[in-house]
């Protein structure tokens, strides 16, 4: 992660090279191209390549019931997901941007090795985040669910009145509550503190601004880290670094440094778009997480979910979404997919669930979401959450008429399930994407084409990585099928 480069020494100038053009046969690929269930116009994404690290297994909605051992590796007690960016490596940008735009450094520096259209109505500041006054979100503190009263041990060389410790985040909000405590399967304060620290490096400053917070040799992170090692315990230090980290961080909201970079940018890298959603997920559904293996056997209810990357491919890469579409999970369990594409598209959002049980923690989760964002400093777009049975909710009937992407997870419903989704699909407008875990031509079953699904839908077969998705280690195929126009409409 080194910042300044060494200085190339003077050489003559090397000779003119002759430089000719040489035809190379093409050697054949193996990579596994997208197959079509139906004719249809070629597709432009010929295989996987995440955008993200992998975050920790979580689970959604109508998944294969997973076997005991998969249980055992799918289990949502998880660990946050820390995913650094090298200073090499900008956090976040896109390549159709001029380097010379503006000569402005900051915009230079948000480069990305993945081209992304720029979306030009996205506005990703809360302007609520950088008012006057200090804002008070209504956040469930990690000290809330990892503290000496929960029940946790001190770090090592912590004593009791130096585990109470505030952590300053990129806005005008007050600073959360965490606790000096460590115990598996909880909120690991030191871990959460330094990954918040290196996004706010990365996202929110430049590279000059981000010095005094990251630099290898001398900075906030390093003091950290190095007072914070295993064999090297000195939390006074910590206490110190964090103190000072809290200081200068809040001097830059202040006098309006960190809320200019954020006008200056249209997405957030979808490593940030992951920690966010993780920490709302830790707060609110990993205490409770073993209520939601609790289903019935042979119903619609099965629950399993698409982790970040997968849902970042979808929505990014393959859908291309923007702030101005509108994105419609049917059977949305906890709401993962929903907060996602608000937080990392800026669309509208909805979501509908008929257990109640998922549909108590993702209202749970939709609360601490916006809170957080606002603590973040960054506007996610709206999300709307819908409770019952999806072919009887009207609300949801009259917003799939609107929508730009459907999710459906039907890789378990039941054949008469799959079979009404196709004719609510009726009503889409063309070209709307549905992205589903099962093919929409069978409607379940694997020996007749619904003949619905095959007048009105245009079907791509893709592979989705291992470890994408919740209920399996494995990798597997999802589908997009597009709702053809009236003209493409069998007679």
């Amino acid at each position: 992660m080194g910042i300044f480069s060494r200085k190339s020494k003077l050489k003559a100038e090397p000779p003119p090279m002759r430089v000719e053009k040489v035809v190379v046969p093409s050697k054949p690929r193996t990579t596994l191209r997208p197959t079509r269930s139906l004719p249809a116009s070629a597709s432009s994404s010929s295989h996987l390549s995440p955008s993200a690290p992998i975050p920790p297994k979580r689970r959604r909605r109508h998944s294969t019931p997973p076997s005991s051992d998969e249980k055992g590796r799918a289990r949502l007690k998880r660990k946050v997901a820390t995913s650094s960016t090298s200073r090499d490596s900008p956090a976040f940008g896109n390549d159709s941007e001029s380097d010379e735009e503006d000569g402005d450094p900051f915009k230079k520096r948000l480069r990305r090795a993945d081209a992304r259209t720029v979306d030009v109505n996205r506005r990703v500041r809360h302007k609520k985040a950088f008012g006057d006054t200090v804002r008070e979100p209504r956040i469930i503190h990690a000290a809330d669910r990892a503290s000496r009263a929960t029940g946790c041990p001190p770090i090592t060389g912590a004593k009791d009145d130096e585990v109470a410790i505030e952590l300053q985040y990129p806005s005008r909000c007050a600073r959360e509550r965490y606790e000096l405590v460590w115990q598996k399967e909880k909120i690991d304060a030191v871990k959460d503190i330094l990954t918040v620290l290196e996004h706010v490096a990365e996202t929110y400053l430049t590279e000059a601004e981000s010095r005094p917070f990251i630099d290898h040799n001398a900075s906030f992170k390093r003091q950290m880290e190095r007072a914070s090692t295993e064999n090297y315990r000195d939390v006074p230090v910590f206490r110190s670094a964090l103190a000072n980290y809290n200081k200068k961080l809040l001097e830059l909201v202040e006098d309006g440094t960190v809320a200019k970079n954020l006008d200056k940018i249209h997405h957030l890298p979808p490593s940030l778009v992951s920690f966010i959603l993780s920490q709302v997920y830790d707060r609110v559904v990993a205490p409770h997480v073993d209520s939601l293996n609790k289903y019935k056997n042979g119903s619609d209810n099965v629950y399993g979910e698409l982790l970040h990357p997968f849902a970042t491919h979808i929505l990014v890469q393959q859908t291309k979404m923007t702030s101005d579409q509108v994105f419609v999970d049917l059977g949305s369990g906890v709401g993962n997919v929903v907060l996602q594409a608000a937080l990392e598209i800026g669309c509208r959002s909805y979501g509908c669930e008929m257990v109640e049980n998922l549909c108590n923690l993702a209202e749970e989760q939709e609360k601490e979401f916006r809170s957080r964002c606002l603590l973040w400093g960054v506007n996610p777009g709206r999300v709307h959450l819908e409770r019952g049975d999806l072919r009887a909710n009207k609300k949801i009937q009259d917003v799939l008429k609107t929508a730009d992407v459907v999710l459906v997870n039907n890789k378990a419903f039941t054949p008469d399930l799959n079979a009404a989704l196709v004719n609510m699909f009726l009503d889409l407008k063309p070209g709307c994407k549905i992205i589903s875990l099962a093919s929409f031509l069978y409607a379940g079953n694997k020996n007749a084409i619904n003949d619905v699904a095959s007048s009105i839908l245009d079907v791509d077969t893709f592979s989705y990585q291992k470890d994408w998705v919740s209920w399996s280690g494995q990798d597997g195929q999802y589908y997009i099928s597009t709702r053809k126009g009236a003209e493409s409409l069998s007679p």
